[in-house]
């Protein structure tokens, strides 16, 4: 039996390939706001969380007195509907600010129900942009002229990329300070993650110098299965410290969210899933990646 005066070390807590945990406490509080660090999450596969990140990141990064403000940049809209808003409804979306001078990213950005995450929403026009952008000048630049109007306003801005490296997220990147990749648990999801880290070095090059890698999220981890765990460690073999030590488990509350149109950190806040994205926000905080 320990005597009370003895000094008890206790076990340091590792995440998902054996890594120490750092120390990621409570943040501070913000005394003010801005300028917003800008955050594109980006993966061309599709259905590998980039939607869901963007959305329980953006209510966890609010939650702890960031204001957040998530531009829905897939013309699927997805972003939009899970934050309770039916871009089929809307007169002006971020296709209008792209195409049209007279109209501002303040004009169509809207409150949520969560205090302090905004949304500048996307509908099924957003795919005419990919097209209509290629003749303009500088058309790799336009989403960032766009922010810059409002990047005063945020703490951190979060890009929902459509699944492609077409123009629309080319803009994205040029316009985003961080990139973070959502990485699914899943053989056929490392295939393409050297293209995308290609596309993120020629656009560092030739359009946007100061574009860093914020991190490989590892999303959809099953801990139960030896595939998961097998491409987690393969992840890591490949990105090293670029994997964040923040791993996001598969689970049906975040479809179950969806439908509810809310973020996972209020629909069920005592999840594993809810404290998964807390936790992330609290490394990227942690990090720099986020205010």
């Amino acid at each position: 039996m320990t005597s009370p005066d003895q000094d008890v070390t206790s076990t340091p807590l590792t995440d998902p390939v054996g890594r120490t945990l750092p120390d990621l406490p409570e943040p501070s509080v913000l005394m003010s706001h801005g300028p917003a660090r800008i955050i594109a999450l980006c993966n061309q596969k599709g259905g590998v969380g980039k939607t869901t990140t963007t959305i329980n990141l953006g209510a966890a990064l609010a939650d702890y007195g960031r204001r957040v403000l998530v531009v829905d940049f897939d013309p699927q809209g997805a972003a939009s509907v899970g934050l309770g808003i039916s871009p089929h409804e809307l007169d002006r979306t971020v296709y209008n600010v792209l195409m049209e001078r007279d109209v501002t990213a303040t004009d169509v950005i809207r409150r949520t129900r969560v205090p302090d995450l905004d949304l500048m929403p996307a509908n099924i026009d957003l795919s005419a942009a990919e097209v209509q952008l290629v003749g303009e000048v500088a058309r790799e630049s336009i989403l960032a002229r766009a922010l810059r109007q409002v990047e005063d306003e945020y703490d951190v801005v979060l890009i929902d990329c459509q699944p492609s490296l077409g123009l629309l997220t080319v803009n994205a990147l040029t316009a985003a300070h961080g990139v973070l990749v959502p990485l699914e648990c899943e053989f056929f999801a490392l295939r393409g993650a050297a293209l995308l880290i290609e596309t993120i070095e020629k656009v560092r090059d030739r359009l946007n110098p100061r574009l860093e890698v914020d991190g490989i999220l590892a999303t959809m981890h099953d801990p139960r299965t030896l595939h998961s765990r097998e491409v987690l460690a393969r992840v890591h073999e490949a990105f090293g410290d670029q994997l964040l030590h923040t791993v996001i488990g598969r689970t049906v509350k975040f479809p179950d969210s969806s439908v509810a149109a809310e973020p996972i950190t209020t629909y069920a806040p005592t999840h594993s899933g809810a404290e998964a994205y807390r936790q992330l926000a609290r490394e990227l905080i942690t990090r720099g990646d986020a205010a």
